[in-house]
């Protein structure tokens, strides 16, 4: 009876939540954030981008809005404020600030409410190999700039 139960739940969850995308690259989780707001892969993604410019630079906010408007969104880059108040919509990316967990920074996007992560066990596994993702209920970190779509 429970392993009836288990299947109905991942398959309720499965229906609803689209599917976390890994990185796959150092300073790549701008890409697979990129990827998961587009519904494709990392890896073609990679294709649109360029992984010359990913593995050399990562991705600015301003660059990130700059691709997702070319590939037929329509985003705008915030600074996000310390006293502001965060409602994001659906489809925000968030880039948190440098921390101890996160030397560079880290992109998450907002999807029904969950923040998709594209490396969720990096504060306790810093090799890109073992990277997986998936949902948090909150940003890990505080957010410094907010890509947000204009609907």
């Amino acid at each position: 009876m429970v392993f009836l139960l288990v299947i109905k739940i991942s398959k309720f969850y499965s229906t609803f939540m689209k599917k976390s995308i890994t990185q796959e690259l150092d300073y790549g989780c701008g890409v697979a954030c990129f990827a998961f707001v587009l519904g494709i892969s990392f890896k073609q993604a990679l294709v649109i981008l360029g992984k010359d410019y990913s593995v050399k630079h990562g991705w600015r906010p301003n660059d990130l809005v700059s691709e997702l408007n070319k590939n037929g969104f329509n985003y705008r880059n915030n600074y996000v404020r310390k006293k502001q108040i965060n409602a994001y919509p659906d489809g925000t990316i968030v880039l948190i600030e440098r921390s101890p967990n996160y030397p560079v920074g880290h992109y998450l996007v907002l999807d029904d409410n969950q923040w998709m992560d594209p490396w969720i066990n990096m504060p306790e596994d810093n090799m890109l190999e073992h990277a997986e993702s998936g949902y948090r209920s909150k940003l890990p970190g505080a957010a410094m700039y907010a890509l947000t779509p204009l609907f």
